[in-house]
Parts: C-alpha cells; sequence; structure tokens
C-alpha cells in the first residue's frame, strides 16, 4: 500500500506543474496540437519500454480501454487544455482539483455527511474565484465551466482504470493501450482545429522541452504511476490527492507566469482547498 502512495505524491507533483507547461505552449500552440503532441510522445516512450503487444480477451475488456482512451486521454486534456485559453493557469488547476468529488459521487461508497458539506465549500470556492478574478467576464467563467467539465471527465477515467485493474495487465500495455485510443479520438479535432502553417515560431527549444515534459513525464511516466496507485489503494483514495496538484499549481503560477491572485479569488481558492480536505479526511 506504501507503494501507491508514493507513486500518486510523485504524479500529483508533476502534474501540478503541467499547468504551466500547456499555458506556455498555448502560445504557439492550439489546445488539441499540445494534446496529440503530448500523448504522441507519451505512446512512443511506452512503446520503447515495452514494445510487446498487449492481448486482451476481447470486446468485453477492449471496450474498457477505449473508454479510457476517451475519458482519461482525449477528453479531459482537450477540455484542460480549451479551458486556460480563457482562464489563468492557477484557477484551472484549482477547479480540476475537484475531480475526486465527482469521483466518489459515480463511486458505490457510502457519503458521510463531511462529504457534502466539503462539496458545497468547493462549488462556492469556485464560485468565488471566478468571480473574484482579475478580469471577469463570460470567456473566463467559460474557462472554468471547461475546467470544471475537465474534472468530471477525471472521475470517469478513474472508474474505468479501477476496472481494467482487475484485468491483471502490466500497466505499461494497459497506459499504452489507452493512449493509442486517446490518439485516435483526437484525429478528428485535429483535422479540423490545426493551426499548422500559420507563421508561428513554434518548435522552439523551450517549447520542445515543455512538450517532452509533458509527454515522457506527464503522460507516459505518471499515467504508469496513477494505474498503480488505482490498483493498490483504490480509485476514491487515489484521486483524493489531487487536491495537492492546485497547492503547486497556484505557486508555480505566481512564481513563473506571474499570475496575480485577488484576495476575493484567493479566498475562493483557500474554500476550495478546504472543501476537499474535509470531504477527504478519514
Amino acid at each position: 500500500m506504501r507503494g501507491g502512495y508514493t507513486a500518486v505524491s510523485v504524479t500529483v507533483l508533476i502534474w501540478g506543474l503541467t499547468f504551466i507547461s500547456t499555458k506556455v505552449l498555448l502560445a504557439s500552440f492550439t489546445p488539441v496540437e499540445i494534446l496529440f503532441l503530448r500523448f504522441l510522445i507519451g505512446t512512443a516512450v511506452l512503446a520503447a519500454a515495452s514494445p510487446r503487444r498487449l492481448r486482451t480477451k476481447g470486446w468485453e475488456e477492449e471496450r474498457w480501454f477505449i473508454l479510457a482512451g476517451l475519458s482519461g486521454v482525449f477528453l479531459y486534456y482537450f477540455l484542460e487544455n480549451a479551458s486556460m485559453l480563457w482562464t489563468s493557469a492557477s484557477n484551472a488547476g484549482v477547479i480540476v482539483s475537484t475531480a475526486p468529488f465527482f469521483t466518489a459521487l459515480l463511486s458505490d461508497e457510502r457519503k458521510e455527511k463531511r462529504f457534502w458539506i466539503g462539496f458545497a465549500a468547493a462549488i462556492i470556492g469556485i464560485a468565488a474565484m471566478s468571480l473574484g478574478s482579475m478580469e471577469v467576464s463570460l470567456p473566463s467563467l467559460m474557462g472554468d465551466l471547461l475546467a470544471l467539465a475537465a474534472a468530471f471527465t477525471w472521475a470517469l477515467y478513474a472508474v474505468v482504470t479501477k476496472r481494467i485493474g482487475t484485468f491483471g495487465y502490466p500497466e505499461l500495455q494497459t497506459v499504452r493501450r489507452s493512449f493509442l485510443y486517446g490518439l485516435a479520438f483526437i484525429l478528428i479535432p485535429l483535422l479540423l482545429w490545426n493551426g499548422y502553417g500559420s507563421g508561428r515560431e513554434a518548435f522552439t527549444v523551450p517549447n520542445a522541452l515543455n512538450l517532452l515534459f509533458l509527454g515522457a513525464a506527464a503522460s507516459a511516466l505518471c499515467f504508469v504511476l496513477w494505474s498503480t496507485a488505482v490498483r493498490l489503494i483504490g480509485a476514491v483514495r487515489t484521486s483524493s490527492f489531487i487536491y495537492l496538484v492546485p497547492v503547486i499549481t497556484v505557486i508555480a503560477s505566481a512564481a513563473i507566469l506571474g499570475e496575480t491572485i485577488t484576495p476575493v479569488s484567493g479566498m475562493g481558492m483557500l474554500l476550495t482547498l478546504s472543501g476537499l480536505w474535509l470531504s477527504a479526511k478519514k
């Protein structure tokens, strides 16, 4: 069980910094381009690490990998990337951290009173963050709503990976299979929303390093660690660690991107994180 906690701790540390890398890359790439390149790199890394082909027992198992690619690879990251076109990295990081609430709602575990109190506090906190931003506008609110939708799709992925974990396959191969299905879904909007050839200076050294970080570390490594943690300590307990992601994101956003947090927005972040802590507290 200790290995599961270590795996998820490393994962959330890296994921807390991904919002910064994505925000930087959005100046040169569209959200779907970042998504495609990120998981193309991740799939290549996993293929090199474990070239052996995964053979499932048929459609009964294969459909779960399709759902994992749709929810955890395509929908979650597309919504997350798109949200940061209109909202700040710190806002997105805090809002996405509400995924444990949705994971608990989708699970069959009993919800205690403190869970609902924490859920209400987090929702109020998100509203305060949105209304307390430096520039309150319809696009910024839309960005916050997209981040909230991303949190819900990640909850779906957490439940799906818990089911996949019961198949007994190696994590490297199961994650790679999910990535391949995710890439197939990504190809659809990539053909419709493609910004290549628009005169942008896209492939610079900083952009390449950020893409490598997102693809190799945040995708290939972290997805394997996440699947390992779900298998060892369960989907709900694993997802509860996501409340640490926004703490890292907010600090990094201020230090690296120079994002300013208003007093109202800051109170909203504290309220959201307090709600997450309360709902996950034993």
